[in-house]
C-alpha cells in the first residue's frame, strides 16, 4: 500500500489497516521515530462505557470541577504524547 504525503504533512491510515486495528475516528495517534522510521500508535478516545467508577477506591486526587478535571485529562495526554514521541515511559 501506498499514500501519497498531502501539503499538510498528512497521511490516510489505509482502510484495511484501520479495519484491523479498529481505529476510528477520534483515536489519537502517538508519533516517534525508530531506528529511521515512523513508528505510530494509537489509543482510543476516553470513554465512559465500561469500568465506571472501578478504581475509585484507588483515586489519590479529586477535582473540584468538571473543568479542573478535563484540564487535568489534556495535561496528561500531552505527557504522554510527549513521552510516547521520544520514547520514554515513567511511571506515574
Amino acid at each position: 500500500m501506498s499514500t501519497l504525503v498531502g501539503t499538510r504533512g498528512q497521511v490516510t491510515i489505509e482502510k484495511e489497516i484501520r479495519d484491523r486495528l479498529g481505529i476510528e475516528p477520534g483515536w489519537r495517534a502517538f508519533q516517534r521515530i525508530e531506528d529511521d522510521r515512523v513508528v505510530l500508535e494509537f489509543r482510543p478516545p476516553r470513554h465512559r462505557r465500561s469500568l465506571a467508577g472501578v478504581l475509585a477506591v484507588k483515586a489519590t486526587r479529586t477535582f473540584p470541577t468538571e473543568e479542573a478535571l478535563e484540564a487535568a485529562i489534556e495535561e496528561a495526554w500531552s505527557v504522554a504524547a510527549g513521552e510516547a514521541a521520544s520514547g520514554e515511559v515513567t511511571d506515574g
